[in-house]
């Protein structure tokens, strides 16, 4: 599939809500729900009506290069992002499922903009006050979870770098704090 196909196919939910007159659509997506070490970070993106980027997709499918590339182009890109992340302290008081959805909705509070709607990866989050919707496999298939997925797994990925620095021995570089089977 051509990039630009890609994009048409992963803007598809947001034209249809900027059609609507809707001008601030958010993305929202986490990273680091099934790592055993590190936060859980959220990340809330908004982007100009009819503005996308090629080359964004899930997370999971780019190379720690190509996010980090695509992560620049999305801050300068979007009218409003914030990444927030739950540290391991407070995902232990309430547990990992409160802690990403938790994460979520301060990305959402921190954008600096209130949305006019809300797409989420695979979930609903307590607490909003503005429309949401949940999207099952949104990061494959949504442009503004896509850039969202990309922001939470880079700032996730560095926050590991500098645990991997502070506390070598560990592998946090290599592993992120996921289990591995060595």
């Amino acid at each position: 599939m051509t990039p630009g196909r890609k994009l048409a196919i992963l803007l598809r939910r947001e034209r249809e809500l900027w059609e609507q007159g809707l001008t601030r659509v958010a993305g929202v997506d986490e990273a680091g729900v099934g790592p055993l070490a590190g936060p859980v970070v959220a990340a809330a993106v908004v982007f100009p009506p009819g503005e996308g980027i090629r080359g964004v997709n899930d997370s999971k499918q780019l190379t720690p290069l190509r996010r980090a590339e695509l992560a620049a182009e999305i801050r300068a890109t979007a009218t409003a992002c914030c990444v927030v992340a739950v540290e391991p302290d407070e995902i232990d008081r309430i547990n990992i499922l409160r802690a990403s959805l938790e994460a979520m909705r301060r990305a959402v509070a921190g954008l600096g903009i209130e949305p006019e709607h809300v797409l989420v990866d695979a979930r609903r989050i307590p607490g909003l006050t503005v429309p949401q919707e949940a999207i099952v496999k949104g990061d494959a298939k949504c442009h503004a979870i896509a850039a969202a997925s990309i922001l939470a797994k880079t700032e996730r990925d560095a926050l590991m770098l500098r645990y991997d620095a502070e506390f070598p021995g560990y592998g946090f570089a290599e592993h992120k704090g996921y289990p591995t089977e060595s």
